[in-house]
């Protein structure tokens, strides 16, 4: 068994942050469409028409 602190693949850390980083992300795009009335197809739409 290594020992070794392993800094890249699919280690604890990077599992959690990544599924945190989700969450937060999913909650955003969620509470932006209960302020707008708009999904986020809508709003990317509405973004790009620029």
């Amino acid at each position: 068994m290594s020992t070794q602190n392993e800094t890249f693949g699919f280690t604890s850390f990077a599992e959690t942050l990544g599924g945190r980083l989700a969450m937060v992300g999913f909650s955003l795009a969620l509470i932006t469409e209960v302020l707008t009335g708009q999904g986020i197809v809508g709003q990317l739409a509405a973004l790009w028409s620029f």
